[in-house]
C-alpha cells in the first residue's frame, strides 16, 4: 500500500509531489538531525517542529482555547440531540415484532431467563407481543450468530420495563444508535481538524435512513455498527496519543545528539487495547466484524510506520513492524479472541444449551486435544459456518452487494396486510384516504448514499494520488464492511448489512465536502470561492435534511396513504 499523506522524505527539500487541495496540507519535508556541533535549537523546540509534522497545524490547535474545547462537544451534543429525537421519538411503534426481531427479541428473552437460547411454542408472536412468555420451553434452539448482540438487546428488555413493551425491545438499538451520532461527530472533528466538519457528519448520519431505521428495531447489525465505530474512534485517539509519545522521546533523543536507531519505544497503549476489546465484541455479535479487525488492524500499523519515518528513521518499515506491528498484531489478535470466547460465558456456564454436551456424547469426535467444552463449541461453530456459507434460500429482498452503495435494493422489514387491506370508512379513519400503506423500509437517504458513492471514487483518487491518510481512513470501514461481502455474493444477502459501514460512508461524503470547501486563506480571491462552497455545501446539507424529513414517514411505521408511500419509491427496484 502507498504511505500515507504524512509520510515525508527524509531528505531536506522540496516535496516533487503537487500538493492536493485538502483541508489539511500535507506535512513538510522531515530534515535530518542537526549535527553534534551544531547549534542546538531551544528547549523543546524540537518537540514543537516534529508534533506539527505528525498531527498538523490544524489539529493541534484544534482544542488550543476554552472556547475551541467547549464547542467541540457543543455541536456533536446538538446534532445528537436531533438524532436521539427522532430514534427515541414513538420508539414502540409498531408493536409488533418486526422482520429478524422474531428471532433476537425472543431469543434475547430466553437468555435473560434461561441462559442459553431456548425452542419457542407454535405461532408464539401474538402471545410474545402481549406479554405472554408462558410457551418458551427448555430445550435449546439453534442458533447462528453469537449472543453479544442479543444480550445488547436483553440489557434493553431488562431496563425498559420487560417483554410488554415495544419500545423496551428497542431500547439497546436505541441508545447505540444515538451515542453512534455524538461518536462519529467527535470522530470526524478529530479525524478533519474541524468541530464544522465533526458535526457536519454527525449530522449527516443523525438523519440517514439506514441509521433510524436500525435505531428503532433491535436486529443484530446495528450492535456491530456501534462497536466497530467505536473501535475506529479508539484508533483515532492512539494515533494522536502515539504519535505526541513518538515527538517527544525522539525529540530528547535528537536534542542529546543521539542516533535514532529504530526509534524510541511508545510503551502500552491503551486506547489501542481498548480497540481490541471493541473489535472482540464487535465479532461477538456477528462474525462480519473479523474484516473491521483485519482492516483496522493494518491501518494501524500503517499510521505507525509512517509516524517513524516522518520523524526521520531511516529503515522505517523495519522499525514500525519490530517496535509496533508485531506487538499490535499479537495483542489485539489475542485480546479480541478472548473477548470473544468470553462472549460465550451463559452458553459455558448452562447445562442444556445448544450442542453443550455434544463432547459428551461424542467421544472421540471432534477436535480431541481440545476440552470437553471448547470441543462442543467448536462443533458448535463449525455447524454455524456450514449455515453461513450455504445459505441459498430465497427470499424477494435478497440483493447484491454491487447496489448496496447505491440502496438499489433495500430491505421492506414491515408492511403489514391489515393496514393495506383497509378499505371504505377504515382506511379514511386510518389515514385520511381510501387505502393506506404503513411501512418500515431499511433505506438510506438517496441523496447521502448516492453522493457518498461518487465521494468514495474521489476519496480513492486522493488516497493514491495524494497519499492522504485521511482518505485511506474514511475508505476503511467502507472496505471492511462492504467489499468481503462480494465474496459471498452466491449466497442470499441483503442491503441492509450495509449499517455496517454506514458511519463510513458519511465520513467519506464529509471528507469531500471538506475538499470542496477547502483550507482557510489570506486571499480575497480564494476566501470568496470558499463562501460560494460554504453556501453550495449549506445547500446541499439543507437538501439532505428535507428529504429526511421526507422519508421518515416509511422509514417509522406511519399509517400514511397509499399514494404518499408510493410517491417515495422513485426506483421500481425498491417497491
Amino acid at each position: 500500500m502507498p504511505p500515507t499523506s504524512d509520510d515525508e522524505p527524509t531528505t531536506a527539500g522540496p516535496d516533487p509531489r503537487p500538493e492536493p487541495p485538502s483541508v489539511t496540507p500535507t506535512d513538510p519535508p522531515v530534515e535530518p538531525p542537526p549535527a553534534p556541533d551544531a547549534e542546538r535549537p531551544p528547549a523543546g523546540a524540537t518537540r514543537e517542529r516534529l508534533l506539527r509534522r505528525l498531527l498538523g497545524e490544524d489539529r493541534l490547535a484544534l482544542d488550543a482555547t476554552p472556547r475551541a474545547r467547549l464547542l467541540g462537544w457543543a455541536w456533536p451534543l446538538a446534532v445528537t440531540l436531533l438524532g436521539g429525537l427522532v430514534r427515541f421519538w414513538d420508539l414502540g411503534r409498531p408493536h409488533a415484532l418486526v422482520f429478524d426481531e422474531t428471532y433476537y427479541v425472543k431469543q434475547a428473552y430466553s437468555l435473560l431467563t434461561r441462559g442459553f437460547e431456548a425452542q419457542w411454542g407454535d405461532n408464539p408472536n401474538p402471545a410474545f407481543e402481549a406479554g405472554d412468555t408462558s410457551s418458551l420451553g427448555t430445550v435449546a434452539e439453534y442458533v447462528v450468530h453469537p449472543p453479544v448482540g442479543k444480550w445488547m438487546i436483553a440489557l434493553g428488555l431488562h431496563l425498559g420495563g420487560g417483554v410488554e413493551s415495544s419500545a423496551a425491545w428497542r431500547l439497546s438499538a436505541a441508545v447505540c444508535g444515538t451515542l453512534a451520532v455524538l461518536m462519529i461527530a467527535r470522530i470526524g472533528r478529530r479525524l478533519f481538524a474541524s468541530t464544522a466538519l465533526g458535526t457536519v457528519a454527525g449530522l449527516l448520519l443523525a438523519v440517514d435512513g439506514e441509521a433510524i431505521v436500525h435505531s428503532r428495531i433491535s436486529l443484530l447489525d446495528p450492535f456491530l455498527m456501534f462497536f466497530v465505530l467505536a473501535a475506529f474512534g479508539a484508533l483515532l485517539i492512539d494515533r494522536d496519543q502515539a504519535r505526541t509519545r513518538l515527538a517527544e522521546r525522539t525529540a530528547v533523543l535528537l536534542d542529546e545528539g543521539r542516533p535514532l536507531g529504530l526509534g524510541p519505544r511508545l510503551g502500552w497503549r491503551w486506547w489501542r487495547l481498548a480497540a481490541a476489546v471493541l473489535l472482540g465484541l464487535a465479532i461477538g455479535t456477528k462474525w462480519s466484524g473479523i474484516y473491521f479487525l483485519a482492516m483496522f488492524g493494518l491501518m494501524s500499523v500503517l499510521w505507525d510506520l509512517s509516524a517513524r519515518r516522518t520523524v526521520g528513521v531511516r529503515p522505517w518499515v523495519w522499525a514500525g513492524v519490530r517496535r509496533d506491528g508485531v506487538v499490535a498484531g499479537i495483542s489485539t489478535v489475542l485480546i479480541a479472541a478472548s473477548v470473544y470466547l468470553a462472549s460465550w460465558w451463559s452458553w459455558f456456564a448452562s447445562s442444556d444449551g445448544y450442542l453443550r454436551q455434544w463432547a459428551a456424547q461424542n467421544p472421540g469426535e471432534g477436535v480431541t486435544w481440545l476440552p470437553p467444552a471448547l470441543r462442543s463449541l467448536w462443533k458448535f461453530h463449525t455447524d454455524m459456518w456450514q449455515f453461513h456459507t450455504t445459505l441459498t434460500s430465497e427470499h424477494a429482498y435478497a440483493a447484491h452487494p454491487l447496489g448496496w452503495i447505491v440502496q438499489w435494493r433495500p430491505t421492506s422489514y414491515y408492511y403489514p396486510p391489515e393496514v393495506s387491506g383497509l378499505t371504505g370508512q377504515q382506511a379514511i379513519d386510518a389515514c385520511g384516504a381510501a387505502s393506506c400503506s404503513q411501512a418500515i423500509t431499511s433505506m438510506g437517504n438517496p441523496v447521502i448514499w448516492w453522493a457518498a458513492a461518487a465521494a468514495a471514487l474521489v476519496a480513492l483518487v486522493w488516497l493514491l494520488r495524494f497519499r492522504d491518510w485521511r482518505a485511506g481512513a474514511v475508505l476503511s470501514g467502507i472496505a471492511a464492511g462492504w467489499l468481503p461481502w462480494f465474496l459471498y455474493s452466491h449466497r442470499t444477502i441483503f442491503t441492509f448489512y450495509s449499517i455496517a459501514f454506514t458511519p463510513w460512508v458519511v465520513l467519506t461524503l464529509t471528507y469531500v465536502l471538506g475538499l470542496v470547501l477547502g483550507p482557510r486563506t489570506d486571499d480575497a480571491r480564494a476566501d470568496r470561492g470558499r463562501r460560494w462552497a460554504t453556501f453550495w455545501v449549506g445547500a446541499f446539507l439543507v437538501l439532505v435534511v428535507l428529504v429526511s424529513a421526507f422519508f421518515y414517514p416509511i422509514w417509522t411505521a406511519w399509517v400514511v396513504p397509499y399514494d404518499f408511500w408510493h410517491a417515495h419509491m422513485w426506483l421500481p427496484s425498491w417497491v
